[in-house]
Order: structure tokens, then sequence, then C-alpha cells
């Protein structure tokens, strides 16, 4: 199962497909799971192996996406409500579950992005020096352009002598510079911005920026299409050498992959945005509404469940599961020390 498992891993990686390894690393029976056992997370929320029952494994999935979101490692202690701040709290989540029977779960759980992808538009000295210090930045580097050759950048992953965006499949890991200094912006650019690449930017003045978002308006893209365009490319350094310009473009590039809501509310620059979630009124657990399998709806409202278990539960005595879930969501808020989620 291990080596299944690593063999997984192996070729998700190959395939710059994210992943999370999920690791149990404690348990305090009773428990399914025992330390050692592993799950792959894809970014689909599918998890391949095993780290626990019906109830962990929905909070492990769940913290799990949000790891791929932010790409932070964390370690998850799954325990009974009463055991919520009994162990150190420094970098971990607690999670209330009652329905592990009294056992205590530790997963740490490691995100594995794909190499940030750097795609460069011309073969000027800017995109030169863009393509050699995305190089040194470990970034996978795609140059593309009319007249690029690979003599002239040999530092690149990939080099495309014509522009063809369609073959490379941009994702949100993609950061897209266009520096064909006037060549041939529009057309890069129009590719680049249909693209789901998080970054669009363009190496020109302000003047010049507006007059190709006009082409670029009259040829059928979208205002919110448009407003992705960053011109001019990277932060405001005063550069003036190629490289230094280079070198501001890829600070922007890092400042937006690190913190992606420093722009906000910036439209270029959307916020991480964190799925919206409901406590399970049985057992405490978090549930992700969007993709909540159990439900009920009683006095107007929706209640959101882990499991079929939890379900009925509630439906056979909801009063009495309303009283003794309302008791302990105000104990986990004050154990857990933090801000209040979303819970009906």
């Amino acid at each position: 199962m291990i080596i299944d498992l690593l063999q997984r891993a192996a070729e998700l990686s190959r395939t710059g497909q994210p992943f999370a390894l999920a690791t149990v690393v404690r348990a305090e029976r009773p428990t399914s799971a025992k330390p050692g056992a592993k799950a792959i997370v894809t970014a689909d929320g599918a998890l391949t192996g095993w780290v626990g029952g019906s109830c962990a494994q929905p909070t492990v999935v769940r913290e799990a996406l949000k790891a791929l979101q932010d790409g932070k490692p964390r370690l998850v202690r799954l325990c009974p409500p009463e055991k919520l701040g009994a162990a150190p709290q420094e970098g971990v989540v607690e999670v209330a579950l009652t329905c592990v029977s009294g056992g205590t779960l530790e997963v740490y759980i490691e995100p594995h992005l794909p190499r940030p992808h750097l795609v460069v538009v011309g073969h000027l000295p800017i995109a030169e020096a863009l393509s050699r210090l995305g190089s040194a930045l470990d970034y996978e580097v795609t140059v593309m352009g009319l007249d690029v050759t690979p003599d002239r950048f040999p530092g690149a992953d990939r080099v495309l002598d014509r522009l063809d965006f369609s073959s490379l499949k941009l994702n949100p890991q993609a950061y897209v510079v266009v520096a064909t200094h006037g060549n041939y912006d529009e057309d890069a650019l129009e590719g680049a911005l249909r693209s789901d690449a998080a970054y669009v930017a363009l190496v020109a003045s302000r003047a010049r920026g507006e007059a190709i978002q006009h082409v670029l308006r009259e040829s059928g893209l979208s205002d919110g299409a448009l407003a992705r365009l960053k011109v001019p490319a990277g932060l405001d350094l005063g550069a003036v050498t190629p490289e230094e310009i280079a070198l501001s473009i890829l600070a922007e590039i890092v400042q937006l992959r690190r913190h992606p809501s420093v722009n906000s509310p910036d439209p270029r620059f959307p916020p991480v945005v964190h799925p919206l979630e409901a406590t399970d009124p049985v057992c405490g657990m978090l549930v992700d509404i969007a993709t909540a399998r159990y439900t009920s709806h009683r006095g107007g409202q929706v209640y959101y469940f882990c499991s079929v278990g939890c379900q009925r539960s509630f439906e056979k005595q909801p009063e009495k599961v309303m009283t003794a879930s309302d008791t302990r969501h105000v104990a986990n808020h004050i154990n857990s020390k933090e801000e209040p989620r979303h819970a009906v």
C-alpha cells in the first residue's frame, strides 16, 4: 500500500499535478488509523489511502485542500471536545470529533505543489534577464516568441518559436510576462489573458498599456479579463537596466505567490477564498457546505452532517441535539481560541 502511494506521488509530481500527503504521526486509542498510515489528497478532493474512518477523512481532505491553497503544511489534531486545548497549540489545527469514540489522531499534512511556471514572451534583453533569474529561483521557465532561439535562452526549460498558449495549459501556478516591446504585444496578451495564469503583465508604459487595452477590448476581451493585466509590469523600484527590471517583475510575482491578497481589492490579485463551512450539530465537526452529502431541514434552516449516522441522530431527537450542540459549540470556540466559523 505504501509503495503504491509513493508511486502515485511520484507520478503526480512528474506530471506537475498538486497534491497533499497526509501522514498519521500519533494516535490515542481507540482509532482505526495507526501511526504511519498515509493518504494522498489531490486538488479535486479525491483521497487515496487511509488516515481514518468517516469522521477523520473529511477533515483531512478539507485541511489538505487548504494546504494546497496556501502552500503551508499543517499538523491537524482530531480529538474529543473535552481534550481541546489540552496539548501544545502553536502550529496545530485542532478539530473536535466526538465520533472517534474518545480517540485522538494527529495528522501531518504536507502540500506538494508543482514548480511555479514563468512564461516569458519576447527575445530582447529583458526577456533574457527574466529567463536567467526565473531559472535561478527554480521556476519552470518557458520562453516563446517569433524570434527566440534555444542558444539565446540556454537555461529555459522550453523554448517555443511561436505563440501557442493553448499547448502550455497554463494554470494558477503560471505567471506570464510579455516583453516584446511592441512587436506582437496584442497577440501575446490575448492568448495569455484567455488562460488561467495567475499573473499577466506587460513591459510597457502606462500610456502604451491603455492603448493596447483598447485594441484588446475591440478584439472581444471582456473588462474582467482586461482587469487582470498588470501594466507596467513589476514593482516600482526605480529599475533602469534589463536586469533591474527583471528583478522588479520577479519580486512582484514572489509577492503575489506568498501573499495572494496583498493587493486586494485589486481584481488582478483576488484573495484566497476558503470554502463555506457549517458545524455538524451532532458531533461538532466542520462540514464543507458545497460538498455536504447529508443534510436536514428544520424550522426554515438547513443543517449539515459529516455522516449518515449524525444525520439520523439529529432527526430522531433534534431538540436534544441542538441543546447539546449549543453548549459544545461555545466550549469549542473558547478552547480553540479561533474566530467562530459559519455554523447552522
